[in-house]
């Protein structure tokens, strides 16, 4: 039996990080929502701290994921990119992810929200970076899971972005609410491919 290289355990960082972190605290703020809206309609008379409850779960899973991002992207970028500019890149990211929970201004976090995801989309454009395919208008750029990732994070870091602003503004809300189906969706599709690249390694 071959020995693993601490490359490779570094490669199980990332979904190990998902699937025993990320997902469970996902499940929970779905289901923190669930009652939260519940309570908004009256149906349910749940304590006041749910609605805060489901806004700090989701920022808890919004920052594992912010995380687990990097840690995956290093993989592959450990041979080509110094790992300085690695931590560097990912102090940016969580440094700008800190900045859209502590920013009141909904302005000042979406521009925090769009710094962090720069972060991550720089050192996924790197070249040693496997994402199948650049061109949306091909059927390997929607199997990526790169892709797909950059694209779930995006609408996670935009919604955390408006928090403040969801109870307050009904569009908002449904705008929120119809985000976060496609965010359910596109875990399922992260998981599915996620497998099939540890698979096919």
């Amino acid at each position: 039996m071959e020995s693993i290289s601490p490359h490779d355990w570094l490669s199980l960082v990332h979904p190990v990080l998902m699937i025993l972190f990320v997902y469970p605290v996902f499940g929970a703020t779905v289901r923190l929502g669930i009652l939260a809206r519940e309570k908004r309609l009256d149906l349910n008379p749940i304590a006041d701290t749910v609605p805060i409850e489901h806004a700090q779960h989701a920022a808890w899973a919004v920052g594992g994921i912010l995380v687990a991002i990097p840690i995956a992207l290093s993989v592959s970028l450990l041979k080509t990119t110094s790992p300085f500019t690695l931590v560097l890149v990912a102090g940016v990211v969580l440094f700008s992810y800190s900045k859209v929970l502590k920013t009141k201004l909904i302005g000042q976090r979406l521009a925090w929200a769009a710094t962090s995801w720069i972060g991550l989309l720089l050192l996924g454009l790197q070249p040693a970076v496997e994402r199948l395919s650049d061109q949306p208008w091909t059927v390997l750029f929607w199997q990526s899971h790169f892709w797909m990732g950059m694209a779930l994070i995006a609408l996670l870091l935009a919604t955390t972005a408006m928090q403040p602003s969801i109870g307050r503004n009904m569009q908002i809300r449904r705008l929120h609410i119809s985000a976060n189906v496609i965010v359910a969706l596109l875990l399922f599709m992260q998981a599915v491919s996620g497998a099939r690249n540890l698979l096919l390694r």
